[in-house]
Formats: structure tokens, sequence, C-alpha cells
């Protein structure tokens, strides 16, 4: 469990770093406490795994990937793990899942691709099957993007 404080500090480290010079002190300031006191309950989230990793998000379409398709593909059960790995492999490749199969929805393994054209998102489903010798697969376009964002911690708490 996680502390008043913790969460907090959760809450401002969900939002993003600021781009300033001392980020971990910007947030310090707001929580009224030592940016070394920040610090050392990051390096703590990280030996205890609540925090796995830093990162940045970049806007794909920003960068000319417009086109974005989730591929869904019927795996042998037994082939999930090693299909999942060569799949994941793929630079193109931004999110990999298993799912539970449903009768009239045959496909357990969901890959999503992203590239320049829907052509070239195809193009990248196929060495995909190629390099994992899975030929049952469909190639789903998105058509609107309705809500993108991150997971949200202790809203409800107050500081």
């Amino acid at each position: 469990m996680l502390n008043k404080l913790e969460r907090a500090l959760v809450r401002e480290l969900q939002e993003g770093l600021p781009l300033v010079k001392r980020p971990f002190l910007e947030i310090a300031q707001k929580l009224k406490i030592s940016e070394e006191e920040v610090l050392a309950r990051v390096r703590d989230f990280m030996q205890r795994g609540i925090i796995r990793r830093f990162g940045a998000a970049v806007r794909h379409q920003d960068l000319g990937y417009v086109a974005n398709a989730m591929v869904v593909w019927r795996v042998p059960d037994e082939r999930v793990p090693e299909v999942g790995r060569i799949m994941s492999s793929f630079p193109e490749v931004t999110h990999c899942y298993e799912r539970a199969r449903d009768p009239q929805w045959p496909y357990n393994l969901y890959t999503v691709v992203h590239g320049q054209t829907e052509e070239q998102c195809r193009e990248i489903a196929a060495r995909l099957s190629a390099a994992a010798g899975i030929n049952d697969y469909q190639v789903l376009f998105s058509t609107a993007e309705l809500k993108k964002s991150s997971m949200k911690y202790f809203l409800e708490d107050e500081w």
C-alpha cells in the first residue's frame, strides 16, 4: 500500500515529467518536499516494481505514421509464446497481446502496427505472417480515434 505522499507522487509522475532542467525538483516543490526525497521515492518505486520505466510518448501522426491497424491472428495455443516473441521483435509492432478465443471469433493473438499508409500496414502484416508461419489473420484498420489516454491512478485522493 502506498501512503498519502506516495499516492500524490504517483499522481504527479503519471502526468509526465515537466520539460525543465530539473523535473524532479519541480515535482518536489509542488509536493512541498525535497528533490532528494522525490528521487529516493522514485528509486524505491522502481526497485519495488511500482514504476517499471520512464519513457517518452511520441505522436506517431506527427512523424508521418498516419495508418495503423490491429492485426488479429489465429495461432495454435501451444505456439502463442513463440509467435508473440517473433511478432514483438518487429519495430513496427507497438502492442502484442494474447486474448481468449470466442466461439464466433477464433483469433487469440493481437498486434498493433503503424505505417505511413494502409498498404504499408498490410505489408508489415505479411512480413509478420511469413516470419511466424501464421497465415490465418485479418488486418483491421482504425476509422476514428475516440479516446487515447494513459491510465490515471489515485485521482480521488486529496493532498
